[in-house]
């Protein structure tokens, strides 16, 4: 069964609105990375000026939930505007309920980044739906250590 998470998105101040989450919350976040410690691929590479911008923060607020983040880029897939600053992430059991979700909620919406493999471990896909709503699905294909 998927679980569902908030996902938001700034336009540069994300790691201080998830230091005011963590002083409102509590909590520890379990990762927090930063588009320069993405890898290089052949046609994607960190822009200048971007380095320190967050690439993704998570925070558990409970014991179901999961607050997560970024920066917005340009240079990765757009603009932060007030009202596409939010989506709703799925976090699923397997790739076939990834795949099977994906096609089902992309009928006739736009797909910003189809689901594949990726350098931090998960099987993950971003769309906006044919409503105006923006999804990730997210498989976690390692292991992540208990916390």
């Amino acid at each position: 069964m998927a679980t569902v998470n908030a996902y938001l998105t700034f336009n540069g101040n994300c790691e201080a609105a998830f230091l005011f989450y963590k002083s409102v919350f509590g909590g520890e976040f379990p990762y927090i990375g930063r588009y320069k410690d993405m890898p290089p691929t052949d046609d994607q590479h960190c822009p200048p000026g971007e380095e320190e911008k967050i690439m993704h923060v998570s925070l558990p607020i409970s014991k179901e939930t999961m607050l997560m983040g970024s920066d917005s880029s340009e240079s990765f897939g757009g603009k932060t505007i007030v009202g596409n600053n939010i989506s709703l992430s799925l976090n699923v059991e397997s790739k076939e309920e990834a795949d099977k979700l994906f096609k089902a909620l992309t009928v006739g919406g736009q797909v910003t980044m189809p689901m594949n493999d990726t350098f931090w471990g998960a099987y993950f896909g971003m769309f906006t739906d044919q409503f105006g709503i923006n999804w990730m699905i997210n498989y976690d294909t390692q292991e992540k250590p208990k916390p």
